[in-house]
């Protein structure tokens, strides 16, 4: 009898030692699925903001380049009708330039210049006188040398490059309201003329207006 019962609980110790292996080895499986698991993640992990930065700008920065290679042949040409004697539209200087000129001239100084502006107004009787915008309001009125040629009557806001020489002169009130009567001015304009002025002239050999 004592034998059996000793027999059974070895049995027993058996069965239990059997079961703490089991456990452990199944502890240690998991252990090593999380683990796996946890390195698959970071694996994966996604790239940091300042990574998907630096990989935006580098797919942005070649269609910057050729946009900027687009701008840079894009180039605006202008054509011109030419009257008087043939010039050329290179080397023309702005109207800020020119009226630089015009304020370090004295009456009966002139300078031979070369300037690009925008027309404002054209006689519009037979197109023998044009006036060209300066800044601050200013303008500079043109004439053709000899009275050997006449621009169009529509060519007001047109671009014009003149070539001459350019001074400046006292009008009087008489010759201010015939000017005025050519442009085109109502009469109440011209009756609010009363004062003489400076006016900065240029007497012009060679036109070119744009088309």
């Amino acid at each position: 009898m004592k034998k059996s019962l000793f027999m059974a609980a070895a049995v027993l110790v058996l069965a239990a030692c059997q079961k703490n292996k089991e456990s452990e080895a199944a502890i240690e499986s998991a252990s090593n699925d999380t683990i796996t698991t946890i390195t698959d993640q970071v694996e994966a992990a996604p790239a940091t903001t300042e990574e998907n930065s630096e990989a935006a700008q580098s797919a942005n920065a070649e269609p910057a380049e050729e946009i900027k290679a687009v701008k840079s042949e894009t180039a605006v040409k202008v054509d011109y009708a030419s009257f008087g004697d043939k010039i050329l539209a290179d080397k023309a200087i702005s109207k800020e330039e020119m009226i630089k000129k015009y304020k370090s001239l004295k009456p009966g100084d002139t300078v031979n210049v070369k300037f690009k502006s925008k027309i404002n107004a054209v006689c519009q009787k037979k197109g023998c006188w044009m006036s060209m915008a300066l800044p601050g309001g200013k303008e500079s009125f043109v004439k053709f040398k000899d009275y050997a040629f006449f621009v169009p009557l529509n060519a007001t806001d047109q671009e014009a490059i003149v070539s001459g020489k350019a001074f400046v002169s006292e009008t009087s009130v008489a010759q201010l309201r015939h000017y005025a009567k050519d442009g085109g001015e109502s009469d109440e304009a011209i009756a609010k003329i009363t004062e003489p002025k400076i006016e900065y002239k240029f007497m012009a050999d060679g036109v070119l207006i744009s088309k």
